[in-house]
């Protein structure tokens, strides 16, 4: 099926430096919810970086890449 790792990055524009990862996740169109995403975060299925990261009000900042599911987005100003 020819499916890779390296699936394309989306860069969403936060018109900022920073912002948490709860609200980035809904304001990139990874999940529609706010309940949604805390129990994606809880059950480890989020990763900033590269690693899984559990907690909702993780700062990202300008060039940190979030993985859920297929989508790979990175934070940009």
């Amino acid at each position: 099926s020819g499916m890779t790792n390296s699936a394309p990055i989306d860069d969403i524009p936060i018109g900022g430096d920073m912002i948490r990862l709860g609200p980035f996740m809904k304001f990139a169109g990874l999940l529609d919810s706010g309940g949604e995403v805390k129990e994606a975060i809880i059950d480890g299925l989020v990763t900033v970086n590269g690693d899984v990261e559990r907690r909702r009000g993780r700062q990202l900042h300008v060039g940190d890449i979030v993985e859920f599911g297929p989508r790979t987005v990175r934070v940009c100003p």
